[in-house]
């Protein structure tokens, strides 16, 4: 279990904020010259290089997103041009991308925070660029809605890139992109002109996937534990009934795979406080703006304390919750992870991703009259960021091109790199880790030195 250090304050962390984007500045100007974009999106590192992996270009985003973050704290010009440039140049086709279920990462990381810049003037404003910025999430928004499962009575999903059948936990964070789309007054127009809600398929899919996806130990299963996720829900097209969890990335339907974990706390958490925007009126149909809020809140709360309770003392998981290697580790959540065991690898992109989950559950509790509740999970969020965004977890070494080591992609798979002398995957980073490693740095850079608070929505 994490041992929550109720003592810090985030402007304690700031010299480790400031030495992350120092660190940071160097691997993403070496990345962007040495890249080319023919050999496909860089994916995850190999003895400390950037190497592509044919699946989904789901990561591409993110290496130009870390650019824009980066220029938004050091003000060097060379990371807003390649965050624009390559925006401008080579994202457009994720925009119109049928096939996926990435669009909140892709284009929210990219487009998104290019509208979120000019809109708090962090950088000039311009009517025909923001114009720009604005159709982009329109269009990406809107065609990240039209991958849709219907279930019937009032659910439904968008489906992964296994197919219609499949519902994957990592989509709640594409939720950005229909909120996005939805607020700038986007619909998505189908058969014989009928206009489609954005909104209202957001909050679809959000309950399907808290429904299907998300445990609460109400005996659903013999592996019921409240908190507990599953990567993929399938069903059955032909009736729209709901047939078995499954896991493309996890170790079994019946374990938890950690990053699925924090994709859903991170995603309820940060929906979360943008539903807290919307008029009543927009969230009646859904049984009221309290009950919706309720909703969104129980989801994030269960898998928050999940993650703190099945997670090293530290703030760092294990891959999945029941990797067979685990029982080989004896008191593994009563001390800190060990990224250099010899039984399983632990997994620092799922930290950076809940880490930003804890904080942003914690302020929105803190500021809808539960303190001591949200201060719990904020001071949590806090203790997961001092960890995993320092050394160890912190590459300092300039001919590493990743920012954080010791995260797994496919564990299943095969696909992870492992050092010679050692016998699982370690020292190796993500660009997904790398990019959320960012966003969480700069959430916390901006609380510490008196900015306003970041969200997906300040682009409005």
């Amino acid at each position: 279990m994490i041992q929550i250090n109720s003592q810090l304050h985030v402007q304690q962390l700031q010299p480790m904020l400031e030495k992350l984007f120092a660190v940071s500045g160097p691997k993403i100007l070496k990345l962007d010259e040495r890249w080319r974009a023919n050999t496909g999106s860089p994916v995850f590192t190999v003895a400390g290089q950037y190497t592509a992996r044919g699946w989904t270009e789901w990561t591409q985003g993110f290496q130009f997103g870390s650019a824009l973050l980066q220029y938004e704290v050091t003000r060097d010009e060379r990371f807003l041009d390649i965050g624009r440039r390559n925006t401008v140049d080579k994202m457009a086709g994720h925009l119109t991308h049928i096939g996926v279920h990435d669009h909140g990462f892709n284009n929210v990381s990219t487009y998104g925070n290019l509208l979120r810049l000019m809109r708090e003037e962090i950088i000039p404003y311009s009517p025909w660029e923001k114009n720009f910025y604005e159709l982009a999430m329109k269009v990406s928004g809107a065609v990240q809605a039209a991958r849709w499962t219907s279930l019937g009575a009032g659910q439904g999903y968008i489906y992964s890139f296994n197919g219609p059948h499949s519902l994957f936990s990592d989509t709640i964070r594409s939720l950005r992109a229909l909120a996005i789309s939805d607020h700038l007054g986007h619909v998505l127009m189908g058969e014989k002109d009928q206009p489609i809600n954005l909104l209202h398929r957001l909050l679809e899919h959000a309950e399907t996937t808290a429904r299907y996806n998300v445990y609460f130990g109400s005996g659903r299963d013999s592996y019921d534990l409240r908190g507990r996720v599953v990567h993929e829900s399938i069903f059955n097209l032909n009736d729209g009934s709901y047939r078995c969890p499954s896991s493309q990335q996890g170790y079994s339907p019946f374990s938890t795979w950690t990053r699925g974990l924090a994709w859903i706390l991170c995603g309820f958490a940060e929906q979360l406080e943008y539903l807290a925007t919307l008029p009543e009126e927009r969230l009646s149909g859904h049984g009221g703006k309290a009950n919706v809020l309720a909703r969104f809140a129980e989801v994030a709360e269960a898998t928050a304390d999940f993650y703190i309770q099945y997670t090293p003392t530290d703030g760092i998981p294990y891959w999945d919750t029941g990797a067979p290697g685990l029982a080989y580790l004896g008191d593994y959540l009563d001390r800190p992870a060990d990224p250099h065991n010899a039984y399983e690898p632990v997994d620092s992109s799922a930290a950076v991703i809940a880490a930003q989950g804890l904080l942003r559950l914690g302020n929105y509790l803190m500021g809808h009259n539960q303190p001591e509740k949200g201060r719990h999970y904020f001071q949590a969020g806090l203790t997961v960021s001092q960890t995993v965004l320092s050394e160890p977890y912190l590459s300092t070494d300039l001919n590493h091109e990743g920012l954080i080591v010791h995260s797994v992609y496919h564990r299943p798979n095969g696909w992870d790199y492992i050092p010679q002398g050692q016998k699982v995957p370690c020292g190796e980073s993500s660009m997904w880790g790398d990019y959320h490693a960012h966003e969480l740095a700069l959430l916390l850079w901006r609380e510490a030195t008196g900015k306003p608070y970041l969200t997906f929505f300040n682009s409005f």
